[in-house]
């Protein structure tokens, strides 16, 4: 029997609470001293790929996404975190071309606020053009 989705893009792969430490932000202290931040991704794929075949070659590799997720926090800086998550989003879409829409979140939980905060985030979706 053959199942299929609901929707354009029908599985998912989610990466939640990837924990780095980078200098994104507005404030000199921010880019002097740098903080922790959490990003969450959820990647909807082009295709149905889970349980397709078992091979990584017919999979998202998401050991490579976090590797992508990894170097744009730890190695880039951004002042705004609409900016990091946008841009990491636009680089998971040209490098993986099963992914066919991506949604990424940038927690940063430390933010420069004058009141007591749980978290501070950014979340942004971007698809592939059609």
């Amino acid at each position: 029997m053959l199942f299929t989705a609901m929707n354009e893009f029908p599985d998912r792969i989610r990466l939640r609470g990837l924990a780095f430490f980078g200098f994104h932000g507005n404030l000199p202290a921010e880019a002097e001293l740098g903080q922790r931040f959490l990003v969450d991704v959820e990647l909807r794929t082009a295709v149905e790929i889970a349980g397709a075949s078992d091979c990584i070659e017919d999979a998202v590799d998401y050991s490579a996404v976090y590797a992508l997720v990894k170097e744009w926090v730890e190695g880039k800086r951004f002042h705004l975190l609409e900016t990091l998550a946008s841009r990491m989003a636009e680089a998971i879409l040209n490098d993986f071309e099963r992914v066919g829409s991506v949604v990424v979140e940038v927690h940063k939980p430390q933010a420069p606020l004058p009141g007591v905060f749980a978290d501070v985030s950014v979340s942004v979706e971007r698809c592939r053009s059609q």
